[in-house]
């Protein structure tokens, strides 16, 4: 379907030589593996490339070009990651620069200026994902305050951007453990009567979502019954585990507590931890299940006793409207234990697979 892609965001090229060298190795094999004529892209941006491509209409239709010459559609950009994507240590990095600096908005409206030039033809309307407005601490009214202008400054943005492109291009805010919007109702809550709902979203997460341990159903509906749209879905999985005092859980847990992303655990209805090494340290009693911010590979099951939370992507995309693009993200392939690792080519194409399966069989609304 033409609203599915995959987030680039799983490579790491911050240039434009860069970027079309993994379209060469990454994208246009996935494209040929799953005999499509088209491919979607969620395409990542860092900050010096957006900047510089918002500076040069030329150089934005030339990569258009070069993009149309492989058959891929950009269908949504991911503005959440500044850059620096893949360092070798990024945790709390990624939520800066946060909405109270100007650098953000700076970045957030060169994307959408950039993804006016870029968007599919048949896209009715284009989304940018950001970040839920930064860490949660510090955090003060006055940065609240600073947010909330520097979100209007970019929407503005967007608007204009959408007038060139001649269809919508609207923000999508990514609620995320751990961040000022934690939650979708976190989100909910603060964007609903303070932004403009044509121009201003929610990115829905599905993994983030399922480690909320928030009913999705539920979820969805409270975003329209607010007033405001899913502008994108980040189709993901989280790690659950049922019982976290089990030593073979815990062993097996263990190997996916890497250094370079944070991966926040929430035990249901108890409380949560900041990163899945200080939960299996003792900040979390265990007394009920875990989910943990990894994102896992949506085809393939993880090794028992673990499970992925894939019934979540399912119930989402069987609630929500047809025409929201959908974007496969499994940004931590790399980090992955090596047990859980395949290549990458055929990996993405596998998810794909799984989302395209699951999309065709929601029924429409």
């Amino acid at each position: 379907m033409s609203k599915l892609c995959y987030c680039t965001n799983v490579h790491p090229a911050e240039d434009l030589p860069g970027i079309l060298e993994q379209l060469d190795r990454y994208s246009l094999p996935v494209r040929h593996q799953l005999g499509a004529d088209r491919l979607g892209l969620g395409l990542w941006l860092a900050a010096g490339v957006a900047e510089g491509l918002a500076a040069d209409p030329a150089a934005v239709r030339r990569f258009r070009g070069e993009l149309d010459a492989r058959g891929l559609d950009v269908l949504t950009l991911n503005a959440f990651p500044y850059g620096g994507f893949h360092r070798e240590r990024v945790r709390h990095d990624v939520y800066r620069p946060a909405w109270t600096e100007q650098a953000r908005v700076r970045y957030t409206a060169n994307c959408a200026t950039v993804l006016a030039g870029l968007l599919a033809d048949d896209a009715r309307a284009g989304s940018i994902s950001t970040l839920p407005l930064g860490w949660r601490t510090p955090w003060t009214a006055a940065d609240d305050a600073s947010a909330a202008a520097g979100l209007t400054e970019a929407a503005r943005a967007c608007a204009a951007a959408g007038e060139r492109a001649g269809r919508p291009i609207r923000l999508a805010v990514e609620p995320e453990p751990g961040c000022v919007l934690d939650t979708v109702a976190d989100a909910v809550d603060w964007l609903a009567g303070r932004v403009d709902p044509e121009l201003v979203g929610i990115c829905l997460d599905t993994c983030h979502l399922a480690v909320s341990w928030a009913d999705p159903s539920a979820t969805v509906a409270s975003i329209a019954d607010a007033g405001l749209r899913v502008a994108k879905v980040q189709a993901s999985a989280a790690l659950e585990v049922p019982d976290p005092m089990d030593p073979a859980v815990r062993d097996a847990l263990a190997e996916f507590a890497e250094g370079r992303y944070l991966h926040q655990v929430r035990e249901r209805s108890v409380g949560g931890a900041d990163d899945l090494a200080d939960a299996l340290g003792g900040t979390l009693p265990g007394r009920a299940p875990w989910r943990v911010h990894f994102h896992v590979p949506l085809h393939a099951r993880p090794r028992a006793p673990l499970r992925a939370t894939t019934e979540v992507i399912e119930t989402v995309l069987g609630d929500l409207d047809q025409d929201v693009p959908v974007e496969v993200e499994t940004y931590t392939w790399s980090v992955l234990p090596r047990a859980h690792r395949e290549p990458l080519v055929p990996g993405i194409a596998a998810e794909l697979a799984w989302a395209g399966a699951r999309l065709s069989a929601a029924v429409p609304r």
